[in-house]
């Protein structure tokens, strides 16, 4: 089960799964494209016997990358990329609004045995370059598992306000859109994804925009081989935070058409409003699996790791 690790420098980091000779994930931190709001993701994604998970810059939605912390509404700045939503206009070309996360360095680049860890300092900016927050990132492989044909990575993150004053986490629908509350971990599935089926450990498919469960599990098939895979998102139970507003658990963005697209959003009713100096962390699960595992499934994997 061993993985191997390999980084171009300024480029990438490549995580591998050596008995299967699977690059599970590409984890792009060189900037891109500034009007796509330039920060790190991981693409390609990749189930244990290499299918495909994620899509990368859709003709519908360049910014969209694979897996990846966005901020769709950030105290007037949109570093989700492309146009903003505003009320009353729909989506408007607004480039002085575009800002980014950018690479400051890596604390830990490693992998041994069946776990991998990238750790990284970021930094946030709006569109004139000002320094609006800090954070520190850790993304981790684990629970690799030939027989069940799955694999997990957790994705924490501390965010720390280095203005003077509150930073504002909205999304559209907090501006005025219904049923647009993305914004904090996004995922963006392959094209063939599409019309994929969704569930909770409660409900399945519609209804699930907005609603609040522990975990949203996402069904695709592939195009140009046969079967299917499954995403299963956990957020971790200390998301929840205590601010200005409130609690404010996950509320799950959910999309199977026109595309397949899943977040945990972090402001989908309400914009979440961090003090100066105050730091929001929150943690993710991904679980990546060959196959179409249907609830009962689900829920037992889930059974057996635990935060």
């Amino acid at each position: 089960m061993t993985l191997a690790l390999t980084h171009a420098h300024g480029d990438r980091i490549t995580v591998t799964h050596e008995a299967t000779d699977t690059e599970l994930f590409a984890y792009v931190y060189r900037p891109e494209a500034p009007w796509e709001a330039p920060k790190p993701y991981l693409h390609p994604v990749r189930t244990l016997s290499g299918g495909l998970v994620t899509d990368y810059r859709p003709n519908d939605h360049r910014w969209h990358k694979g897996l990846q912390l966005t901020a769709s509404h950030l105290s007037g700045q949109n570093l989700w990329g492309g146009n903003t939503y505003v009320h009353g206009e729909g989506y408007v070309a607004l480039p002085e609004r575009i800002g980014s996360m950018a690479h400051v360095a890596f604390e830990e680049v490693a992998a041994a045995d069946d776990r991998a860890v990238i750790a990284e300092r970021l930094t946030w900016h709006p569109y004139d370059g000002e320094l609006w927050a800090e954070e520190e990132r850790r993304i981790e492989v684990r629970d690799v598992d030939p027989q069940a044909g799955s694999w997990s990575l957790t994705w924490t993150s501390a965010i720390t306000n280095r203005r003077r004053e509150p930073l504002r986490f909205g999304s559209p629908t907090t501006h005025g859109r219904p049923a647009a509350g993305y914004t904090g971990l996004f995922w963006r599935g392959p094209r063939a994804f599409r019309d994929g089926h969704v569930f909770t450990a409660e409900a399945d498919d519609g209804g699930l925009m907005g609603s609040q469960a522990p975990w949203l599990a996402y069904v695709g098939e592939h195009d140009g081989r046969d079967g299917h895979a499954t995403v299963v998102f956990e957020h971790a139970p200390a998301n929840d935070h205590t601010g200005d507003k409130g609690t404010h658990p996950a509320h799950w963005f959910v999309r199977s058409d026109p595309f397949a697209a899943v977040a945990p959003s972090w402001a989908f009713h309400e914009e979440l409003v961090l003090a100066p100096g105050d730091t929001l962390s929150r943690g993710y699960r991904v679980t990546v699996a060959d196959g179409a595992w249907d609830r009962e499934q689900v829920t037992a994997h889930l059974d057996g790791h635990t935060w």
